[in-house]
């Protein structure tokens, strides 16, 4: 496929591969949301991680604890790596605003940074699409940057990127509104480890759905 026509996200991702991990691997907050998460599943959990990356920390942490976790990422490299580290969890290479979702399918649902290179209407859509995925009473945990943003410019590891976000009222607007209870939010700031990297303000809400 062209570079063109395919998603943003892909082109970009897709260079910057395992730096990602080594850049976000010392989030306490990430840590501390998988932690929380993991409190709250039953065993053998049915878990989608959105975005997964190289599957480190998320699917790894969740599959390690004996959850069943399906991996997207819109990715090849990133399902590439994220398979050979987390052989236990499964990935598929997909844009998962397109992919089918199974009503009531999961009992969890995991979205780190994954929305960022989404328009708002999509970011929309594809969180009540989320919520309903999870069955009565299930989690989805939602991390973003929490700036009212709307395809701003910006280089993010080395790649010129577009992104668009909610400020924290907006984006807790969209969660209720997707029929979610926000039941824990933190909020932080974080910065990566790379050189010339800036602080970043970023959000961890954990949902059930009503």
């Amino acid at each position: 496929m062209a570079e063109a026509a395919r998603p943003p996200a892909a082109v970009a991702f897709d260079s910057i591969g395992a730096a990602y991990e080594h850049a976000f691997a010392g989030s306490a907050a990430h840590r501390a949301s998988l932690g929380r998460l993991l409190e709250e599943l039953a065993p053998h959990s049915r878990v989608l991680d959105v975005g997964s990356g190289t599957g480190r920390p998320t699917a790894g942490t969740l599959a390690g604890a004996g959850h069943e976790v399906l991996g997207v990422d819109v990715s090849p490299v990133m399902v590439d790596l994220a398979s050979r580290r987390v052989p236990e969890a499964d990935f598929r290479c997909a844009d998962i605003r397109g992919l089918p979702l199974e009503p009531a399918g999961y009992d969890a649902v995991c979205v780190y940074f994954a929305l960022l290179q989404m328009s708002r209407a999509d970011q929309t859509r594809l969180v009540r699409r989320l919520a309903g995925s999870l069955r009565p009473g299930g989690r989805l945990v939602l991390a973003t940057v929490p700036l009212d943003v709307e395809d701003v410019a910006a280089e993010f590891m080395g790649q010129e990127v577009r992104v668009t976000s909610f400020g924290p009222e907006a984006l807790g607007e969209l969660v209720t509104g997707a029929g979610l209870t926000v039941e824990w939010e933190r909020h932080t700031v974080f910065t990566p480890d790379r050189p010339g990297a800036v602080p970043e303000p970023q959000v961890f809400l954990h949902c059930t759905r009503r």
